[in-house]
C-alpha cells in the first residue's frame, strides 16, 4: 500500500511509546482523601471497599505510608459525633475539634506533608446541608459564609496548608481569602471546589460521613443540594464560576466529580492558567472496586487509565481514594 504516514511507527516498542508520550502520572499528582473519626478503631466503610474512617493514632501511620509512596498532599474529612451536630454547625470552628487536632498531630509527626482541609457545614449540621438552612427551608448564602470564614481561620491556625471550600456558596472564596489575610495567614492557599456538580456520584462519601440531607426535622429541608451545587446539564456556567474564583483569590480550581466531567476539566484548562484539580469521587471509586471484586475488570489497569484520563483532560492534580494503590503500581512499573 502507498501510505506516506504511518502513526504505528511510533507505537512499535515500549521505548518509542515512552519517548512520545504526551502525559504522565506521578504519585505527587495525587491528593489522598482521608476520613477521620473520634474512635480508637479503624472502621472500614462498607460502600467504599479499601477505604476506612481513621482514628487519630492510625491516621499518622496511614499518612506516613502515603508519604513513603510519594504522595505529597492529603485532605481530611471528619465523621462528626451526632451529639455535636447543630442546625448552624458551630462545631466546624471549634479550635479543639476533630479536624484542628488532626492537623496539629500530622504537622507534628509528618510536617513535610501538605495538609488540605474541607470547608463546609454538612458534616457538622443536623440538616446535612453545606450551609445554614432557614426555617423556610432555604440554604442561606451570606449567613453561611460567616461560619465558613471562621472555620477556615481555625483550620489555618491549626496548621493547614490548603483550605478547600466545598460548599458552593456565592462569594465564599473572596470572603475566606480576606479572613485568612486579616488573621495573618496570607501563606495559606485556597483550592476551590469551583465546578462542583449536584451529582449522584457522591453517595458512598455521604455514607462515610453521614452527611446526606435529612428530612426528619421540624422544618422543611431541601432533599438535595441543587440550589447551590451546579446543574449537571451546564458547562458554560463552570467558566463563570472559574472566573469568579480567580477574581476572588483562589490558588487552585477544582472540578467535582471528575470522570463524568472530563469536558469541564478541559474547558477550565483552556480558560485558566491556574492549576486545575479533578476529584475522582466516591461513586467512581466504588464502581471500580465493585467490578474488580467480581472479576469483571482488571483493577490496576482501569484505575491507572482513569487517572491518566484526568491528566489528558488537563488536570494537574487528582483527588483520589486510589492514591496509595496507584502510587504503588506506578513505582512497580
Amino acid at each position: 500500500m502507498d501510505i506516506t504516514y504511518r502513526p504505528r511507527r511510533l507505537r512499535r516498542s515500549p521505548s518509542l511509546r515512552s519517548m512520545v508520550r504526551e502525559n504522565s502520572l506521578r504519585p505527587s499528582d495525587f491528593i489522598y482523601p482521608l476520613f477521620v473519626h473520634e474512635g480508637n478503631q479503624v472502621q472500614p466503610i462498607g460502600a467504599m471497599p479499601g477505604a476506612s474512617r481513621w482514628s487519630l493514632d492510625s491516621l499518622i501511620h496511614e499518612v506516613q505510608r502515603a508519604w513513603e509512596l510519594g504522595i505529597r498532599c492529603v485532605v481530611l474529612f471528619p465523621k462528626v459525633d451526632e451529639s455535636l451536630k447543630t442546625e448552624n454547625g458551630e462545631e466546624c470552628f471549634n479550635e479543639k475539634g476533630l479536624i484542628p487536632r488532626a492537623i496539629q498531630l500530622l504537622k507534628k509527626e509528618i510536617p513535610q506533608m501538605t495538609i488540605m482541609t474541607d470547608v463546609a457545614l454538612d458534616p457538622y449540621s443536623i440538616d446535612g446541608h453545606d450551609g445554614i438552612v432557614s426555617a423556610q427551608g432555604v440554604v442561606l448564602n451570606d449567613e453561611t459564609i460567616e461560619f465558613l470564614c471562621r472555620q477556615a481561620v481555625v483550620q489555618a491556625q491549626a496548621g493547614a496548608d490548603l483550605i478547600g471550600p466545598s460548599d458552593m456558596m456565592d462569594g465564599r472564596v473572596g470572603a475566606i481569602r480576606e479572613a485568612l489575610d486579616d488573621e495573618g495567614y496570607e501563606h495559606v492557599g485556597i483550592i476551590s471546589y469551583t465546578a462542583k456538580y449536584s451529582s449522584a456520584y457522591y453517595g458512598p462519601f455521604r455514607e462515610a460521613l453521614d452527611s446526606a440531607p435529612r428530612s426528619e426535622t421540624t422544618k422543611p429541608i431541601p432533599k438535595d443540594k441543587s440550589t447551590y451545587q451546579m446543574d449537571p446539564a451546564n458547562s458554560r456556567e463552570a467558566i463563570t464560576e472559574a472566573q469568579l474564583d480567580e477574581q476572588e483569590g483562589a490558588d487552585i480550581l477544582m472540578v467535582k466529580p471528575g470522570l463524568a466531567y472530563l469536558d469541564i476539566i478541559y474547558r477550565l484548562r483552556e480558560e485558566s492558567e491556574l492549576p486545575i484539580a479533578a476529584y475522582n469521587v466516591s461513586g467512581e471509586y466504588a464502581m471500580v472496586k465493585a467490578a474488580a471484586d467480581r472479576g469483571w475488570i482488571d483493577e490496576k489497569s482501569v484505575v491507572l487509565e482513569t487517572l491518566m484520563s484526568f491528566k489528558r483532560a488537563g488536570a494537574d492534580l487528582i483527588l483520589t481514594y486510589h492514591a496509595c494503590d496507584a502510587a504503588r503500581w506506578l513505582q512497580e512499573k
